[in-house]
């Protein structure tokens, strides 16, 4: 038996009770996973690679900083 058919035998013996539960689970997972565009794949590879810049500060701060840029 696949995984798929286990799914759905084991869907059947679900009471009405908990299906709202196991519809918005099944929801969450249906949605196909997000590729990242170009400009944030090269930010994760810099990073990888020991580049990018590191903030120790509070959230204010940060944004006070981004400002300044």
């Amino acid at each position: 038996m696949s995984n798929r058919e286990l799914a759905k035998s084991l869907i059947d013996q679900i009471p009405d009770s908990k299906m709202y539960y196991i519809i918005a689970y099944l929801q969450g997972a249906a949605v196909p996973e997000e590729i990242p565009n170009t400009e944030t794949i090269a930010s994760m590879e810099e990073l990888e690679n020991g580049g990018g810049t590191l903030f120790n500060g509070s959230t204010e701060a940060l944004f006070v900083e981004l400002m300044e840029e």
